[in-house]
């Protein structure tokens, strides 16, 4: 599939079948690996000069907003698939492969009536992609509220042992609580292990000696065990602070650790839930906004080619895939082809008395030309 089209107008000189004909034989014969479609635009409400010129002015300004949702859409749609390592599947309008909708384009009279007047068909398309935007931005910040609290649960999880949650590593008979013991958690630098296991009983008054235990290790720390009578345990935790020790608070809990798992489950299960739901809408809104997009383009084509050809209208429009390769050649045949004293060469705003390059690409060409990207 080609991701990057042209969409071009040249003035009709007597018919637009002859046109075709002659552009489809030259296309074929000296640039054999364009495809080429006819881009079927309406005859729309032109309105008057003052209007179309004011419509000119927003019109690269609004193409560029409704094209830039419809990236957003599509960056959305693969972000959500390699989070799940599944691959996107193919974007559709109406079940309609994206390429296919754009070269066999038909313009959807019920949703836009070509009796319109085209500055409301231009704003009624960016308020309905707009509203689709903030819907946009809704559902990512809900679902991305979620995994940000499933990754801080995951951090307490994996972290290291001078910052994780405890609980799932200390077991009830670890654990000695009295009226006089309390059994507290050390969390040791590694390279400091010999250092600890000589000098905690030393680190306070009653210390019950020969009470601590090794529970976990990692990279950096290791988690051990010392009890204590609990009268002296501010002392000792101010002591093993001072030896580089750190002792953690904790509270075994077995209610607590059942309501922590019952949180992790029910935001896994939300997680998936609203990833599915997000994903959905995301398949569903691409197509929309991108239809909505084809028809923006086509209200494009109409109005910069009245300004270009001017009146009545005579032009024909389509759209090309060239290749790289191609593209110079493409460009010689178009040129060759938009011969007419109705055809006002873009050159420079000087020239054509500030009226150069109309809502146009970047590029200056005899007749009415911009790309579009799909992705």
């Amino acid at each position: 599939m080609a991701t990057r089209y042209w969409v071009v107008s040249l003035p009709v000189p007597t018919s637009a079948s002859s046109l075709w004909s002659r552009l489809q034989e030259s296309i074929s014969k000296h640039s054999f690996d364009t495809p080429l479609y006819r881009f079927n635009t309406p005859d729309l409400r032109v309105g008057t000069l003052d209007s179309l010129l004011s419509l000119s002015d927003d019109l690269l300004k609004s193409n560029s907003f409704v094209e830039g949702v419809t990236h957003k859409i599509r960056r959305q749609i693969e972000e959500l698939e390699r989070g799940s390592g599944g691959e996107s599947n193919a974007l559709t309008v109406d079940g309609v492969p994206v390429d296919s909708y754009l070269t066999r384009f038909v313009w959807d009279e019920a949703k836009y009536p070509t009796m319109s007047p085209l500055r409301e068909i231009v704003d009624g398309i960016h308020v309905q992609v707009a509203k689709i935007e903030d819907d946009l931005k809704v559902r990512v910040a809900e679902y991305n509220n979620v995994r940000s609290q499933l990754n801080a649960i995951n951090r307490k999880q994996t972290g290291s042992l001078a910052v994780r949650d405890l609980s799932n590593l200390v077991k009830p008979e670890d654990i000695i609580t009295s009226e006089h013991l309390v059994t507290l958690l050390a969390v040791v630098p590694k390279y400091s292990r010999k250092d600890w296991l000589s000098s905690y009983e030393t680190l306070a008054t009653y210390v019950v000696p020969r009470s601590s235990k090794k529970l976990h290790e990692d990279n950096e720390y290791a988690l051990y065990t010392v009890t204590i009578f609990g009268r002296v345990a501010d002392n000792f935790k101010t002591s093993a602070r001072e030896r580089g020790f750190q002792i953690r608070d904790f509270e075994y809990s077995p209610e607590t650790q059942e309501s922590r798992k019952q949180e992790l489950e029910k935001l896994m299960l939300d997680q998936d839930t609203i990833r599915t739901s997000l994903l959905q809408w995301c398949y569903t809104s691409y197509g929309e906004v991108f239809s909505s997009w084809m028809h923006f383009c086509a209200v494009r084509v109409f109005a910069e080619s009245i300004l270009r050809y001017g009146l009545p209208p005579s032009f024909l429009s389509v759209v090309l895939a060239p290749s790289v390769k191609s593209e110079k050649k493409a460009r010689s045949i178009l040129e060759g082809l938009s011969d007419s004293a109705n055809s006002t060469y873009w050159k420079s705003e000087d020239e054509l008395g500030g009226m150069g390059s109309l809502g146009g690409d970047a590029d200056s060409h005899p007749y009415v030309s911009f790309t579009i990207n799909l992705v």
